[in-house]
């Protein structure tokens, strides 16, 4: 009996993940440590029963129908599904396996760290190190001063697992209070003395605006011009969830004109951000390469997630993390 077909869209997924496919699967590797090209993923997905891919592969119509009618599962090593076209799935009737959950921790310190890197304009002060900025302002009374999180105001944008997992960290920093957004109230927040508000009010009375929530329709872009020029001319926004939440035209132009204080981007559009584009010019605006859930622990959970997710769905048996 032939073993079912796997396409796993790059080489330097965590050998653990690749065995539990290889166990059950004729897995076709790619052999390239970064993003598979489009054209090699039209050409290789062809016959495949199976696909593991990641945030960075676009599946949409064009793939499926080179794919054909006998792939049946998708495992994403992510927990965000933006790159999928989830109508055309599920019109084909193609199961998907994702990984919520396994990156809550992980994302959330980072969303920490970001937040702090950027309130105190750590990666800013590095740079005066090297530059000789250090030598001329040496324990000048206002140099490199930035704003504290003590009695600050800090509005999520989306409380979901990641959110809480972030507002709960935040808590020990002594801020005032916590706010927070979305389609409806969350009875978890209490854990976090959590205050629902409408999203215009969270802007506006917010220090610090962390984003959480996931990329849809309904999120997309809704970091605007109008948004930008309501918030606090102190205020610092947080982005670990995904870059297209973000106007960018819109936030060059809040950063530069003054309209809020700074920006710490885990996430950007597009990804990877042009070296010259305009945000790495700007000192006040913390850029890192979607990090997020790098740890090593995290990412390995994530592929062998994934991998199971698709020999499970392969053999009729339920996934550890199904999507549709």
């Amino acid at each position: 009996m032939n073993k079912p077909k796997v396409l796993v869209t790059r080489g330097d997924i965590p050998k653990s993940a690749v065995s539990i496919l290889e166990e059950k699967c004729e897995v076709e590797l790619m052999p390239d440590h970064s993003p598979i090209s489009r054209i090699d993923l039209l050409n290789k997905i062809s016959g495949k029963d199976a696909l593991f891919c990641l945030l960075t592969d676009k599946i949409d119509h064009e793939v499926l129908d080179k794919a054909g009618p006998q792939l049946k599962i998708i495992g994403t090593m992510s927990v965000g599904y933006d790159h999928l076209d989830m109508n055309e799935i599920k019109k084909r009737k193609i199961s998907v396996g994702y990984t919520p959950n396994v990156l809550t921790a992980a994302t959330a310190e980072l969303t920490v760290a970001l937040t702090l890197a950027t309130t105190r304009r750590l990666f800013e002060a590095h740079d005066e190190i090297t530059n000789g900025g250090w030598a001329k302002c040496a324990w000048g009374p206002l140099w490199m001063c930035g704003g504290g999180l003590v009695g600050a105001k800090v509005g999520i944008v989306g409380l979901g697992s990641i959110g809480l997992a972030v507002a709960k960290r935040l808590l020990p920093f002594d801020i005032a209070k916590i706010m927070y957004c979305g389609r409806q109230e969350k009875p978890e927040a209490a854990q976090v003395s959590g205050e629902y508000v409408t999203f215009d009010h969270l802007i506006k009375e917010s220090d610090v605006v962390i984003i959480t929530c996931p990329l849809n329709d309904a999120t997309r872009n809704m970091f605007g011009p109008a948004q930008f020029a309501s918030m606090k001319t102190n205020a610092v926004l947080i982005n670990t969830s995904r870059g297209g939440v973000v106007d960018q035209s819109a936030l060059v132009h809040a950063l530069k004109t003054g309209q809020i204080t700074a920006a710490g981007l885990d996430v950007m559009t597009p990804e990877p951000l042009p070296v010259d584009h305009e945000l790495t010019q700007l000192k006040n605006c913390v850029l890192i390469p979607h990090i997020g859930s790098a740890t090593l622990q995290t990412r390995t959970t994530m592929a062998t997630m994934t991998a199971q997710n698709i020999v499970n769905a392969l053999e009729g048996k339920p996934m550890p993390a199904q999507l549709c």
